[in-house]
């Protein structure tokens, strides 16, 4: 027994020297890494927004488009990656909205610059964590060209402003002092005591000031971090961490939202026209990329699904179904129309995920006012296209297909045209689909022609009812 004991100690130091040993060669707590995000963001996933440039609105609609993708799929949490000199303060505004409407938390990293209108919508995240060079503040309003603004109106927009971002900064858990002193250069700022903002100069923070702790608790940032993996993972964040890309069709969207009504009215009244006309040419081709352009801007935007486009589609299908295969079933045509007026309803309504399953009446009123103006206006360009479109050979060019046989069309007043051989009751044939307008032979000559009831196909016998300008209008025999 005396024996074994020795060797029994040397053997247990052994094994300790070699747990020691793999402990010491044991890798620190790796970086997380950082996914490029492609298609749908995964499940619980850590969402990094970068935020480059000059604060605008089309970056509005990016962190827009990307923060209803992360709460549709329960994102963990949400990283600004901020560089930026400032911006538009409308633009800013818009987007703290957006970020107040979010359940997870949410953190911007400053690397390095969060200037102006940058400070503002870093106050309006929870948390904000420096990189080792870096500065925050500085956010008096200036004009568009970077011109002073006039003192009366500085003076009243810093008012409103400072007002409103300091509710921010403490809505979001920081010191509304430090709102008010970036934007406000006569705003002094003292925390327990200390000077932070003199009297007459805007305050700006360097990442050292910004994380100095004053009474236990940090200014205004809560750490330093070389790069957004470590502030994944010195916050504790967990789940995998995807980086998001602006679109490149982020300011196009923008153009499109804002000309939203003119789109709807370009494809409303392309249908008309071409439902008005013979086979299918260019109305339709224009009325197809107006709406194809319309949902496409208003996804990018983040305002809607591909599943609205959806219903949209499926609404047309229908009213073309009752037109061409079932005439007389209003329901099916109806049911198709309001399934096409309420998609494009639908997709300029701003829509969060984690909002109430029945949205106040409040977001509608603007998609309300845009889809009323463009029904109005469509229904004045049709009212003036029913009553002069036979009358512009341009127009008529468009429509006509080259394959319609030639022929004179029936006019009243033409100088010297005499009295016109078509008479009601006259009998003939149609020569074009008629769905209503086409062309139709009555005594071997050609005529514009308009159905008066269902859509009459090639061939159909016809009769005359009367002489409408340049029409004659029939029905099926």
């Amino acid at each position: 027994m005396q024996f074994f004991s020795p060797l029994l100690f040397l053997m247990m130091a052994s094994l300790a020297g070699a747990e020691v040993t793999g402990a010491a060669k044991a890798p620190a707590d790796a970086l997380p890494e950082v996914q490029k995000l492609d298609g749908e963001v995964p499940e619980g996933a850590v969402v990094v927004i970068p935020l480059k440039g000059e604060v605008s609105k089309a970056q509005f609609l990016f962190l827009r488009r990307v923060i209803k993708m992360g709460e549709a799929a329960n994102a963990s949490a949400y990283i600004l990656d901020m560089d930026t000199p400032g911006g538009e303060l409308g633009a800013a505004v818009d987007i703290l909205k957006a970020l107040m409407k979010v359940k997870a938390p949410t953190y911007t990293y400053v690397d390095p610059n969060a200037g102006s209108a940058g400070a503002l919508i870093a106050l309006g995240t929870k948390h904000i964590w420096m990189a080792p060079v870096s500065a925050i503040g500085a956010a008096a309003p200036v004009m568009g060209g970077g011109q002073e603004i006039p003192e009366t109106l500085n003076a009243k927009i810093v008012s409103y402003y400072s007002g409103y971002f300091r509710s921010t900064a403490e809505n979001s858990g920081h010191n509304p002092e430090l709102a008010e002193a970036f934007i406000n250069g006569e705003k002094g700022v003292k925390v327990g005591g200390k000077v932070i903002s003199e009297e007459g100069e805007l305050l700006t923070l360097s990442a050292q000031e910004a994380v100095q702790k004053i009474g236990g608790k940090p200014l205004l940032a809560e750490g330093i971090a070389a790069s957004v993996p470590e502030l994944v993972r010195a916050a504790g964040l967990k789940g995998p961490v995807v980086e998001a890309e602006p679109s490149g069709f982020e300011r196009a969207a923008l153009v499109i939202t804002m000309l939203a009504p003119l789109f709807l009215i370009g494809g409303i009244v392309g249908t008309y026209i071409e439902f008005k006309s013979p086979g299918f040419g260019v109305p339709g081709i224009l009325a197809g990329i107006s709406f194809l352009l319309f949902f496409a801007g208003h996804y990018v935007a983040g305002l809607t699904g591909m599943e609205v486009a959806a219903f949209f589609v499926l609404g047309m299908v229908l009213v073309l179904l009752e037109l061409i295969f079932i005439p007389g079933i209003v329901v099916v045509a109806l049911a198709g129309t309001l399934l096409m007026l309420g998609s494009l309803l639908w997709a300029m309504v701003d829509y969060y995920p984690t909002a109430p399953e029945w949205p106040s009446f409040d977001l509608f009123l603007l998609p309300l006012a845009n889809l009323g103006v463009a029904i109005g206006l469509a229904g004045v360009a049709i009212f003036l296209l029913a009553q002069f479109f036979p009358k512009i050979p341009v127009l008529r060019r468009l429509v006509l297909t080259t394959s319609e046989p030639a022929g004179g069309s029936l006019t009243m007043d033409e100088p010297g045209a005499g009295r016109l051989p078509v008479r009601a009751g006259d009998r003939g044939k149609a020569l074009s689909m008629l769905r209503p307008v086409g062309r139709a032979e009555f005594g071997g000559e050609s005529f514009d022609a308009r159905s008066e009831g269902d859509f009459i196909p090639p061939g159909a016998d016809v009769v005359a009812l009367r002489v409408e300008g340049s029409e004659v209008v029939v029905e099926r025999t």
